[in-house]
């Protein structure tokens, strides 16, 4: 599903990320980029909706890692924004995440472990369009 997309609403990146799940498997990693409130958490909601994930999904920005039980595999989701480097994820074990094949791992501010990421990441960067309070523009490679 790679490409660029343009969504207009919190709800249209949560079904962005809803068909996106279709096209993932698990093992998969998944580098969300983007700044403060471009959507990243929002996208991870509609993924763990869309693959069984029952619990409410929220920023593990203070827990660093959350896990959670989807319909057929686990969503392993880790907030990179309070790391400085990479060796503090693996201080918290985050590189047993990228080499999980029982779940997909959605990793949020990604490009702080850029380096360490496996060659076949799917990455996703996320950008507020300027002057549209809830558009953002998201770019899947």
């Amino acid at each position: 599903m790679q490409g660029h997309y343009t969504t207009k609403s919190l709800e249209q990146t949560k079904e962005l990320a809803s068909k996106f799940a279709k096209d993932i498997s698990q093992g998969d990693v998944i580098a969300l980029i983007g700044d403060l409130g471009a959507g990243k958490t929002a996208f991870t909601q509609g993924l763990a909706k869309a693959i069984g994930v029952q619990e409410a999904v929220g920023s593990p920005t203070f827990k660093l890692i959350s896990e959670y039980q989807g319909e057929s595999y686990f969503l392993y989701h880790i907030d990179c924004y309070r790391l400085e480097n990479v060796q503090q994820f693996i201080n918290i074990g985050g590189d047993e995440y990228i080499a999980s094949d029982n779940g997909v791992t959605v990793i949020e501010w990604a490009d702080i472990i850029e380096n360490i990421l496996p060659d076949d990441t799917i990455k996703i960067h996320f950008k507020r369009i300027v002057g549209e309070h809830d558009q953002r523009e998201i770019i899947i490679s």
